[in-house]
């Protein structure tokens, strides 16, 4: 998994670079928070990014804010680092839009603690984008099978999308899940089945 590092002290980059690479994870790093938000709007960026509270051109409770606003309908975890404590600048930054808050200089165990629950996050965020995209397309179906359906006087058949007439259960096939076994109703059986039974035994009395 790759993380995104925006800080601009370089002690701490590098800190962060090698405990992170250490772990496994792919790390890119920037020094501004402009470059974080260019970075961000590429094709498949990141989606966990920590950042410096304090950095130039855009600070990061302001880039906490501009991801959300720019991006709200994609998934980023977003923790923010800074040498800043106490419960004023918690809940500033987590107002802005940080799922978290790590205070420097950072300790390596509880860093990664709160790394895994943002990976865990992710997982079930896109787990649950699957699921919706899974819904809408089962929904599409039944939509399909609902309204007015042009179907043949005599021979029951549809005409599908491409103005060809198709069997009853061939076009259903095709547009919903499900699999036709072939029987015959009673009322069938009386008028049609059994007449040819009793014609059949009749011939073979005689």
């Amino acid at each position: 998994m790759r993380i995104l590092v925006a800080e601009d002290g370089k002690v701490d980059r590098l800190r962060l670079e090698k405990v992170l690479s250490e772990w496994g994870f792919d790390v890119e790093s920037f020094t501004d928070g402009q470059k974080v938000l260019d970075r961000l709007s590429e094709t498949e960026p990141p989606r966990l990014c920590i950042l410096d509270w304090m950095m130039p051109s855009v600070e990061g409770t302001e880039l906490c804010r501009r991801i959300r606003e720019k991006f709200p309908e994609q998934s980023f975890y977003l923790i923010l680092l800074t040498a800043r404590q106490g419960i004023d600048n918690v809940v500033e930054g987590l107002s802005a839009g940080a799922d978290d808050y790590v205070t420097k200089p950072f300790v390596a165990r509880e860093l990664r603690q709160r790394i895994d629950v943002g990976v865990r996050v992710l997982g079930l965020e896109r787990l649950l984008h699957q699921k919706v995209t899974l819904l809408e397309e089962a929904l599409e179906d039944v939509k399909r099978l609902q309204g007015l359906l042009p179907i043949c006087s005599y021979c029951n058949k549809i005409r599908n999308d491409e103005d060809y007439w198709e069997k009853v259960d061939i076009y259903i096939s095709k547009n919903a899940d499900v699999e036709f076994s072939h029987s015959i109703c009673p009322t069938c059986y009386e008028q049609h089945v059994q007449p040819m039974l009793d014609q059949q035994s009749k011939k073979g009395e005689t």
